[in-house]
């Protein structure tokens, strides 16, 4: 009966799996214009392995085009701001189309019921982040930080934002800088297949460009490395690059008919289609003026 009870259960697990599978965006190219100003592509490629692509192109010179950065909400506990998923942060704030953004600390996954953060557990952010001009998390050296100003101009800078930005996400490392290719050390963390999420501008500092990568799912997309990463964008022909947090967090939602849609296929926990909580996000909304 013990046998006949836990083969039950595997299988019932099995079944979930797969239904959660069949919920991932279908491995077709796709290419639609979600907003004034903001194309999605998304992609499938066999080589070098199964890979999905999900490419989202913004010009910054759309008309009423803003950011928005999840705001920061410190308390006495010393952390900075209270996790959400992906989706939770379009819903509660507004935005059309959002993405996981920095490194956050604590975190840790074990098992899919045995994992921090949860919805509402607080993390402070790896590097600088600005929410509607108001600094929550300060800059430090070894994480770059991308730059937004009132009137949508980008930097990706070392370390810290100049005055005025009022917006601003961090990443662990520019991929591109100036055109260049950045050389990257071949070590583990880097010679990894994950999913991704980056984020590039062009030379002028008008169009930006995200890429999420799907990752950790055999037969339907194993990710890249970051040296993979880094020459998709060269392919864009983007002048700077900064690759933001990825693995589980790497998600992309856009509102679609009020509510949001994964556009992705996140993989938090080993669970296909399961989001995880990250401390920050990247918004886009139209807002007057």
């Amino acid at each position: 009966m013990l046998l006949t009870a836990v083969i039950s259960f595997i299988a019932m697990l099995l079944l979930i799996y797969g239904g959660l599978g069949l919920t991932r965006p279908p491995r077709t190219d796709l290419e639609q214009q979600l907003f004034t100003g903001v194309s999605y592509q998304r992609e499938f490629r066999s080589i070098p392995r199964q890979t999905m692509l999900h490419i989202v192109t913004i010009d910054l010179t759309t008309p009423n085009l803003k950011f928005l950065v999840t705001p920061g909400t410190p308390s006495t506990d010393g952390k900075e701001v209270k996790a959400r998923t992906t989706s939770n942060f379009l819903s509660e704030f507004g935005v059309k189309l959002a993405i996981n953004a920095s490194f956050f600390m604590p975190f840790y996954e074990r098992t899919p019921w045995n994992y921090y953060p949860h919805v509402g557990d607080r993390v402070n952010i790896l590097g600088q982040a600005i929410s509607n001009g108001n600094i929550y998390s300060p800059g430090e050296k070894i994480w770059p930080v991308m730059c937004i100003s009132p009137s949508n101009s980008i930097q990706i800078r070392a370390e810290k934002c100049p005055e005025g930005t009022i917006q601003a996400i961090s990443g662990n490392r520019l991929l591109v800088e100036r055109g260049e290719p950045i050389p990257l050390d071949i070590d583990e963390s880097e010679a990894k297949f994950l999913p991704c999420t980056a984020v590039g501008i062009n030379e002028a500092g008008d169009k930006l460009w995200i890429i999420v990568v799907d990752g950790r799912q055999p037969f339907y997309s194993e990710g890249l490395n970051l040296a993979q990463l880094r020459d998709i964008f060269i392919e864009l022909g983007v002048y700077t690059v900064l690759n933001l947090d990825g693995g589980g967090s790497s998600t992309l939602v856009v509102a679609q008919n009020g509510q949001p849609k994964v556009l992705n296929a996140p993989i938090h926990t080993r669970v296909p289609m399961r989001q995880r909580p990250v401390a920050n996000h990247l918004g886009i909304y139209f807002g007057n003026g």
